[in-house]
Formats: structure tokens, C-alpha cells, sequence
């Protein structure tokens, strides 16, 4: 009897703590799917967010190199807001089929690669997320959720409280001219938190990215209802500068960034135009997709199963054509779908003087940027090889959380967006 509690005690904590790993975030595990897209419905460059009893839709696309018919199926899973899982099961949060099959694909047509196209809506009419916050959707094969082939984060959120938010210049002078400061504050007068500072939790992302979101914000002021954010070292982002880009949607009439390109009966090889490091250049606005891809192409075929693939090689100049001592450089945006891999590393090549990277990438535009890594700290910058100036255009997302008192799972209460560009009417008339 004594050894039966036992097993069911240590059952039982393997339970939790798996319940509390924090999710994989947007990752891919099957080298063979690409071009993974969820966005929302008609618009690929808006990040995927749905608001509860709505009827909003978000698209899943992808691509399977293997060119087979695969047995694709989806679920989801609710997370905290750190990405944690959240402690509750599917039926708490899932209304319907806890795993979706994946019916609508096309095989590749015109496009000398060859490739099965998969697509699906979520949610699909046969399930439904029934709680707000973060969810992972977690695609896999033969029905067996191990089987993962990808993951992809999105958003629901339940509006039920208001935020607003500016961006403005830091007044401390070591970040006035390179960093973005978010200010806002949070009206909770509807959920009234006896709690603020366990109940209300804050994020703050820059372009959508996850990788250096700011986790954990406390208000500076909290005035009756109005949670105020203002620390002077708070809430602060690099600038940047506009991300380079790089336009792949024709192979044949070769854009002004590409070098040359090898064409052969089986596919072809693109060479984007060596790059340097832009810290010392001036600033300059241009529209951009804050990192993100959007495929298409000039010959109007359908881009997600007529779209053609190239192996696209980026080379990067370092000073003097010497590699950077102690630091790996790594190709970053949408593209290498934010991971810092083995795969999207830049190989330094000592007879050119320069870091070469290839990805094999379907005809569309593509907005990059390239990363130092410090081998030492594990610290990544663009402040070497791209710069930053506070004038740069940035998209910014306030997300506010709320957890019940005896609740399992935070729930998303408010998201609002910004552009670092309201308010100032000098950059808006450039963007005309």
C-alpha cells in the first residue's frame, strides 16, 4: 500500500513539473517543413491574434519538402504568460476535437521544386479555444502528438480592460539617441485586482519578436484604477535601424540586391550582394515589414503551391575581413524563423573574408537582420553590425495579463499596439 502512494506521489509530480516547463515558442523539428506561416486571415503580416466570441480567423500555411501526403493534425495548448503550460487540461480550455486533421494540401505546380502544400484555418468550426491567453498550436504527424513537426505560437484575448501607451525618447543620456521607451498605463477598473502586483502581469514586445521581450513590468504609480509605467530604465528597447531586405519574388529578372544567380534544370542558386556593418551609417526611414516575410511573386501564380524555392546565399564583410574575436554571427528575422541555430550560424570563410549563410527560401520579399552572439555571455546584439537610433520605426505590443484570485492560468485581458512613429509628425509625413 505504502508503495503504491509512493508511485502515485512521484506520478504525480512528474505531472507538475511538466506542467510548468516553459513551451517551445515557434519552432520548427522536421527539416523537411518550411514556409510556415499563421497569421491573421487575408493578411500575412499581421501577427496572429484572435479576440474571444468573435469570428476571427487565422490561416496556417506550410510547406512539406518530402512532396508526400502526409497524415498532418493540429492541437493546441494554453500557456501562462511566460509560456509556461498552463495547469488545467484540453477540456478547460477547448471546446470540441482536442486534435484537428489537416484535410485541405496541393502538390507543387509550375515550380521545378517539389513540394506538398498544407493549409488550415484555426480555429476550424470543429474546435474552439474557450479561455483567453497564450496558446501553442503544435502540429504533428499520424496522430501522435510526440511526432511534432512544428509549433507556433498565437494570441486570444478577452478586451476587458484598457491601455494606453506613447513611445518616446529616453532622458537618460546614455540611451537618448539609440533606444525606444514604452510608457502607458493599465485602467483596471473592470476586473479590480485585490492583488495588482500577483494578478497583473505585463509584456512587452517589439515587432512581434519573443526574444527580447520584456517580462514582469511593475507600475511605477498606481492611482485608484490607473497603473502607471514610467520608469526612466524601464520598458526600454534598442532601436535598431530598418531591417535590410532582400526581394526574392522573381528568379528570373534578378532584383538589385541579388549578385547573380546559377540556374540549372533541377532549381537554382541565388547570391545576395556581400553586406557590411551599418552602425556608422546615418539613419534613414524606408517602409519595411519589421522583419517579417511575405511570399508572393511578380508572375501572379498562387504563392503558397506555385511558388518556387531558391538556395539563397548571404554573405556578410566583416572589418578588414577578419572574423569578430569570440562572437558568432547569426542571419535573424522571420525567414530563420527567429532561432539561433547551427542552421542559420554564419560560417566565416577565410579565403573570401566574409560570413556565408544559405537558406533554402520560397520566392516572396524578406526582411533580415544579422546578430552577434558573444560565446562568453550568451549575449545577442545587432548594435554592432546594424546600429540603433531612436528615430527607427518600431512596432510595439502591450500585453496585460490577469490571474483570478485561485486561478490556474493567466488569462489575456487587453492588448493594444503602437507604432513609434504616432505622434511624431515629421517621420508620419515620410511615411506618406
Amino acid at each position: 500500500m505504502h508503495s503504491t502512494r509512493l508511485i502515485l506521489l512521484l506520478l504525480l509530480s512528474l505531472l507538475l513539473n511538466q506542467s510548468v516547463q516553459a513551451q517551445p515558442g515557434d519552432k520548427i523539428f522536421k527539416p523537411a517543413i518550411r514556409s510556415v506561416k499563421l497569421h491573421v486571415y487575408g493578411d500575412q503580416l499581421a501577427y496572429p491574434i484572435i479576440r474571444m466570441n468573435s469570428g476571427d480567423r487565422l490561416e496556417l500555411h506550410f510547406d512539406d519538402l518530402d512532396a508526400d501526403v502526409k497524415y498532418y493534425s493540429y492541437t493546441f495548448i494554453l500557456c501562462n504568460a511566460d509560456w509556461t503550460q498552463a495547469q488545467l487540461s484540453q477540456f478547460d480550455y477547448m471546446k470540441g476535437f482536442s486534435n484537428v486533421r489537416i484535410n485541405t494540401y496541393r502538390n507543387s505546380s509550375i515550380a521545378l521544386t517539389r513540394y506538398t502544400h498544407y493549409m488550415a484555418e484555426v480555429p476550424d468550426r470543429n474546435t474552439a479555444p474557450t479561455r483567453s491567453g497564450n496558446y501553442l498550436l503544435k502540429v504533428f504527424t499520424n496522430g501522435d502528438t510526440s511526432q511534432v513537426a512544428f509549433t507556433k505560437r498565437f494570441l486570444v484575448v478577452d478586451n476587458r480592460i484598457s491601455a494606453g501607451a506613447t513611445i518616446v525618447q529616453p532622458f537618460n543620456t546614455t540611451f537618448f539617441r539609440t533606444h525606444q521607451k514604452v510608457q502607458f498605463q493599465v485602467n483596471v477598473q473592470n476586473i479590480k485586482p485585490t492583488n495588482i502586483f500577483q494578478q497583473i502581469k505585463v509584456v512587452l514586445l517589439q515587432n512581434n519578436r519573443w526574444d527580447n521581450a520584456i517580462f514582469n513590468m511593475q507600475p511605477t504609480f498606481i492611482r485608484q484604477n490607473i497603473l502607471e509605467y514610467n520608469t526612466e530604465n524601464e520598458g526600454l528597447f534598442q532601436g535598431q535601424k530598418e531591417w535590410r531586405w532582400v526581394n526574392l519574388s522573381s528568379f528570373r529578372l534578378q532584383t538589385d540586391r541579388i549578385e547573380k544567380g546559377d540556374y540549372t534544370n533541377k532549381g537554382q542558386t541565388l547570391y545576395v550582394k556581400p553586406e557590411g556593418e551599418r552602425n556608422g551609417l546615418r539613419y534613414m526611414y524606408y517602409r519595411d515589414a519589421n522583419g517579417m516575410y511575405q511570399l508572393g511573386n511578380m508572375e501572379q501564380n498562387n504563392p503558397y503551391w506555385q511558388g518556387d524555392y531558391a538556395t539563397t546565399w548571404f554573405q556578410f564583410s566583416p572589418p578588414n575581413q577578419q572574423p569578430y574575436p569570440d562572437k558568432e554571427v547569426y542571419l535573424f528575422g522571420e525567414l530563420t524563423n527567429y532561432e539561433i541555430t547551427v542552421a542559420n550560424r554564419m560560417q566565416f570563410n577565410e579565403q573570401t573574408g566574409m560570413y556565408e549563410n544559405k537558406q533554402f527560401l520560397k520566392q516572396g520579399l524578406y526582411d533580415y537582420i544579422y546578430l552577434l552572439l558573444d560565446k562568453k555571455t550568451g549575449k545577442l546584439d545587432a548594435s554592432v553590425t546594424e546600429g540603433d537610433w531612436w528615430e527607427t520605426e518600431n512596432n510595439y505590443t502591450i500585453l496585460v495579463y490577469y490571474r483570478p484570485l485561485g486561478g490556474r492560468a493567466d488569462e489575456l485581458v487587453s492588448i493594444t499596439q503602437i507604432n513609434s512613429l504616432a505622434n511624431r509628425p515629421e517621420m508620419e509625413r515620410r511615411n506618406l
